[in-house]
Parts: structure tokens; C-alpha cells; sequence
């Protein structure tokens, strides 16, 4: 069963699909899932008011921190920051009951503190006995919080067994599913609500070569090919053999009840380049797919229904929050 957002056509996250269904080997992933989750939320709280804690001391005794890592004088500003980004992760985790994308962030932040101690080696004055344990805390600290992350996605539905990435989201779009289906269908339509996708190039009727943006900037590649394509009502797709990024899905085209238009349903599965660092340092970056899936979604039905994407003017000319003007497909001068 899907659920949709009626007031709104918003967008709404559905979990493994086996909790779906009434038979007992879905109970018991249930259960696993949930067991885990609870696992995962407490040993989340932990890591929030520890992040926290490090993050004050990183502020308020950034010498002595320094010091205890073997480091020298004049990298005070650069623990300082990190200590900020600490509170505020530990701040996010604690504000949330299922905190999964603050605490990937956290592994994100321990990726970037283990390279920035790394480069201390290059200094023939460091002491490298302190500079040693510090990492090795660090990568400690690192094992806890990807546990702890893969946790909270699991019982979210978010990892499979396999370790692949899976997310489900849904929409309803006010046009007909004959409608809908032909303009997704149309695969050099995809960029124009896809901000991540710089090209798709159709090869023929079951193939295509699609290039795309990285939180790193450099462009990730691969060819897909059509595995199920039923006119108005759904598409399936998997990337081909080495591919830069393997993933697969299927959307689904579903009349809307009432005639309100089409429930427009998307289930993509992944692996992301880098694995599960990987994964952590997109979200940090914003672009990790379940966030692109649902602001891609929202794009797509403007442009179904209004032919255009809405955008602030204050998104367009760079004002601030107190400057913010209402959304409105933007006019070129």
C-alpha cells in the first residue's frame, strides 16, 4: 500500500517493502528491523551528547586538545570549526527521534578529522607517538557512529541485506498516467527536473548512457537498459556490468483516487561509489539519492503541472532569508 500525502501531492518515504505484507517472514524482519532501530536510537543519543561534549571542549580548550594530539600552535581555528560542527551534529541527533542523516554526517565529519590528522605526519616537529593515539580514537569513535548510522537505516528501510542503498518515495502528479508516463518515458526529458543529471543519451529502444554530477565535482557515468516497460503504467531499469554507479528500480504510474491525476512512484536501489563513506560525505554534500529523489519529485510535478520549475527570486539573485520572495517560474531579462 502506498501512502500519499492527499492535502498536498507531498512527497512521503515508504520502508522495506516486506513490512507491507501480512506473512511471517515480513513479521520477523519487522521485528529485526525494528530491534535494531532501537538499538541504533539509543546508541544515537549517546553519540549526540558525546558530540557535543567534544564539540565544547574543541571550542573552549582548543589548546589542550592540540596539545593531547601531538599537534602544533596555529591549527586553533580549524579545531575551533570543527568543534562548532560537532555541537551541531550532536544538536541535530538529540532534536531528532530517528536522527539517521545527522549521525551519516557524523561519519562524514570523523572521515575529514582523520585526514586532517593524517596530514599532520608531514610535520618532522609533530609528535607522532600522540599524533597516532589520536587517530586511532578517532577511528574508534568512526566504527561507532557507522554502526550506529547503518542501524537507524536499516529499520529504516534504507540498506538491504546485500548493503545496497534502497529508497521509496511517491507523488501525485495532477495529469493523466498515459501523460505522465510518456514524458518520463522520453528519457532526454529527465535532466530538465534532475538536477543531478547532466545528460541522458538514448542508444536505442532498451538502452542509454546517462552522465552525472558527484558531490565531488567530477562526473560519474554509466548505461542503462529497460527491463520492464509497461505503457502507463510502469517502467524498470538496472545500470549495465561496470557501471560507475550500479542501481536499479521501477516506477510505477497509478491512477490517483477521485481523478485527482497519477500517483507517481519511484524505488531505486544503489550502491554508491566509496560504499558507506562514500554515502556519508554526499549526504554531508546534499546530494545522497533519497535526498535528490525527493526534491527531483517536486520538480517534476511542476513541471507536469505548470510546464515550469518555480523558483524563488531570492534563490536566483542570492538574497538572504529576510529578503525572500515568493516562488515563481523565473523570467529572463
Amino acid at each position: 500500500m502506498v501512502t500519499t500525502n492527499k492535502a498536498n501531492g507531498g512527497i512521503q518515504s515508504i520502508g522495506d517493502r516486506s513490512t507491507l505484507f501480512g506473512n511471517g517472514n515480513g513479521r520477523n524482519k519487522r521485528h529485526q528491523s525494528n530491534s535494531h532501530g532501537q538499538d541504533g536510537e539509543r546508541l544515537a543519543q549517546v553519540l549526540g551528547w558525546f558530540s557535543i561534549g567534544l564539540g565544547a571542549g574543541e571550542v573552549l580548550a582548543t589548546n589542550q586538545i592540540l596539545k593531547a594530539a601531538g599537534l602544533k600552535d596555529g591549527n586553533q581555528t580549524l579545531v575551533r570549526a570543527f568543534g562548532l560542527r560537532e555541537i551541531t551534529s550532536g544538536i541535530g541527533i538529540l532534536a531528532r527521534r530517528k536522527p539517521t542523516e545527522w549521525v551519516w554526517s557524523r561519519v562524514a565529519g570523523d572521515v575529514m578529522d582523520l585526514g586532517c590528522l593524517a596530514c599532520g605526519f608531514a610535520n618532522p616537529k609533530v609528535k607522532r607517538g600522540k599524533l597516532i593515539a589520536a587517530m586511532a580514537t578517532v577511528a574508534g569513535v568512526t566504527v561507532l557512529d557507522v554502526l550506529c548510522a547503518k542501524r537507524l537505516s536499516h529499520s529504516s528501510g534504507k540498506i538491504t541485506s546485500s548493503g545496497s542503498f534502497r529508497t521509496i518515495k511517491s507523488i501525485i502528479v495532477n495529469r493523466p498516467p498515459d501523460e505522465v508516463y510518456r514524458f518520463w518515458r522520453k528519457l532526454e526529458n529527465l535532466p530538465r527536473f534532475m538536477h543531478h543529471l547532466e545528460s541522458v543519451n538514448v542508444i536505442d529502444e532498451q538502452r542509454s548512457h546517462w552522465v552525472a554530477k558527484s558531490p565531488v565535482g567530477s562526473p560519474v557515468e554509466w548505461d542503462a537498459e529497460i527491463t520492464d516497460d509497461k505503457p502507463n503504467h510502469k517502467i524498470g531499469w538496472r545500470s549495465v556490468d561496470d557501471s560507475d554507479v550500479k542501481n536499479s528500480g521501477t516506477i510505477l504510474f497509478t491512477p490517483a483516487p477521485g481523478n485527482r491525476g497519477t500517483i507517481v512512484r519511484v524505488e531505486i536501489e544503489y550502491f554508491v561509489p566509496g560504499g558507506i563513506l562514500g554515502d556519508a560525505i554526499a549526504m554531508m554534500f546534499g546530494e545522497e539519492p533519497s535526498q535528490q529523489i525527493e526534491d527531483d519529485l517536486r520538480r517534476f510535478k511542476q513541471v507536469m503541472e505548470t510546464g515550469d520549475i518555480a523558483i524563488s527570486e531570492a534563490t536566483i539573485h542570492g538574497t538572504g532569508l529576510s529578503e525572500q520572495r515568493p516562488a515563481q517560474p523565473f523570467a529572463e531579462q
